[in-house]
């Protein structure tokens, strides 16, 4: 499936932002759907992941309470909410798809896109 990021840009500590990630190709409801993080000098860092149906995420407890992942599987659509946004939380945001659910090791995902940047100020 090809997949493709939106949403990113700057935005202010303590603001929001949500990135929406659009899949081509195959009905992304095969896949369980996943964000993670890139940062320079680091590896991808697993940030939040969504089961088929929607009904059940799962987040790494550096965003638990502040972002929020789903899906509209219609409009074969992922998105990712991210509240109360801190300086650490910029990185490039990335979409993938798994065969899996709620895996969080990049090597479990098999489709990727290509990023959207997002950077939060102090």
């Amino acid at each position: 499936v090809h997949l493709v990021e939106s949403g990113g840009g700057a935005v202010q500590a303590g603001g929001s932002m949500r990135l929406s990630c659009t899949g081509s190709g195959r009905p992304l409801s095969d896949y369980g759907m996943g964000w993670f993080r890139r940062t320079p000098g680091k590896e991808r860092e697993f940030v939040a992941a969504i089961n088929r149906s929607g009904d059940r995420e799962y987040y790494a407890d550096s965003v638990k309470g502040r972002f929020t992942i789903s899906r509209d599987n219609d409009k074969n659509m992922v998105y990712l909410q991210m509240d109360s946004l801190k300086p650490e939380d910029t990185a490039v945001y990335i979409c993938a798809a798994s065969y899996y659910v709620g895996v969080t090791g990049p090597a479990e995902y098999n489709d990727w896109g290509q990023g959207t940047q997002v950077t939060v100020s102090s």
